[in-house]
């Protein structure tokens, strides 16, 4: 059985600190490793691995040390067991090199930012943004304290779930963090980094249903008869809300993101950003008058002012679009009298609620909103004429010109 020991190399200079060195050993062979912790020799009980400070003003540091000798010593244990669980032979050096590798290459926190950037790579931007979101939420319930994947249990993950809910996070935005570290500890898995342990089976990993975020069809008309000609901002920020209800529901980076050449005979067509799926809308005079009122420059290959300058990063003027328009939002829904804020994923639930009301199929509300394959409405669906989805949209847009006209 391999044998650890927390060694002290003294100073050569009288007075100073000196430095703790682990040394291994196994079937008689002896191997050490530096570490950068430095302590007085005083302060080191090496016969009984035992750190105790010299004096009240050191306690804070020998305690700081203390808790990353115990953390080495429990990583070097579980690289051992590691190794007799697979049966091999192995030696000091075996044990010492993948102590070093797990640190530099395999810790928890170096192996998620390898992932963030292959993604980084590929051009997932999305994917980018929500590893780096989950691994900092990790990392400061960590305290900033790195990892290796055996040390990753499920007790863990319970006391990283009690935390997000201790900060409010909803149960699904935790069951959303705890999906993304699964998916890196099982591709840890899949490397041999780590056996799999099933540290997430006493976590929540799925998806609650969430209360609809729906206004009337007589709140949409209030929006819309708001005068913000003099606030052109906000008025850009109600139009594009409005253009999201007309289009069946578009979310916001799908909206940001559509060309010019998306729009072709009367039909605009687009791929959506989450799920890949092609959709065609028939093009309405409501979704015209928007169009209408905020044209982009002849340089700008984007339908509407969103992305104001496409030589610059898009996404990051996507995300402070977004931050702005719900913004706005909160204003707009003030302005209108309404007596809850909205933002633009209300125009989805909206469109979807107002579709429900007429008695449409859900099969067709489904096909029109373009849920993707999870979606339990789409489970029993085949593909639907577009033209059938469009006359659900018309029925919708007149109900609301009817009131409108109405007052």
């Amino acid at each position: 059985m391999p044998k650890i020991k927390v060694k002290f190399r003294p100073s050569i200079v009288d007075g100073k600190e000196g430095s703790i060195y682990y040394q291994i050993t196994h079937n008689r062979v002896v191997r050490q490793l530096s570490t950068g912790y430095k302590v007085f020799p005083e302060e080191l009980d090496s016969k009984k691995n035992r750190l105790d400070a010299r004096d009240q003003y050191r306690q804070k540091h020998i305690d700081i040390i203390a808790s990353l000798v115990e953390r080495d010593i429990r990583r070097f244990r579980l690289i051992i067991k590691k190794f007799d669980e697979m049966k091999i032979k192995y030696s000091a050096d075996d044990i010492v090199v993948t102590f070093i590798d797990y640190i530099n290459k395999y810790s928890f926190k170096n192996f998620t930012l390898g992932i963030i950037g292959q993604f980084r790579q590929m051009n997932k931007l999305r994917a980018v943004e929500t590893y780096s979101t989950t691994l900092k939420s990790f990392m400061n319930f960590r305290e900033d304290n790195d990892m290796i994947f055996e040390e990753i249990t499920s007790d863990t993950m319970i006391l990283y779930e009690a935390y997000l809910h201790n900060n409010g996070l909803s149960k699904n935005t935790s069951s959303f963090y705890m999906r993304i570290l699964r998916a890196v500890y099982n591709r840890a898995v899949e490397k041999g980094i780590t056996i799999q342990r099933y540290p997430f089976k006493h976590v929540y990993t799925g998806i609650d249903r969430t209360t609809k975020r729906a206004i009337t069809l007589d709140d949409i008309r209030q929006i819309k008869m708001l005068d913000l000609s003099e606030m052109p901002m906000i008025e850009l920020s109600r139009d594009i809300f409005l253009f999201s209800f007309y289009t069946r529901g578009m979310s916001f980076v799908d909206i940001a993101f559509l060309r010019k050449d998306d729009l072709k005979d009367g039909i605009l067509s687009y791929r959506r950003k989450k799920t890949g799926q092609i959709l065609a809308i028939k093009w309405e005079e409501c979704m015209q008058k928007i169009l209408d009122r905020h044209r982009t420059n002849s340089n700008n290959p984007f339908l509407l002012p969103i992305l104001r300058d496409p030589t610059e990063d898009c996404r990051r003027q996507y995300k402070s679009a977004l931050f702005r328009t719900n913004r706005h939002l909160k204003r707009i829904a003030s302005m209108a009298g309404l007596t809850s804020g909205i933002t633009l994923y209300v125009a989805r639930h909206s469109w979807a609620s107002a579709a429900k009301n007429k008695n449409i199929p859900i099969s067709v509300i489904s096909e029109g909103m373009g849920h993707d394959s999870e979606s339990t409405t789409k489970i029993y669906l085949a593909s639907l004429d577009t033209a059938i989805i469009d006359k659900a949209n018309t029925l919708i847009l007149g109900d609301l010109e009817n009131i409108s006209r109405a007052s």
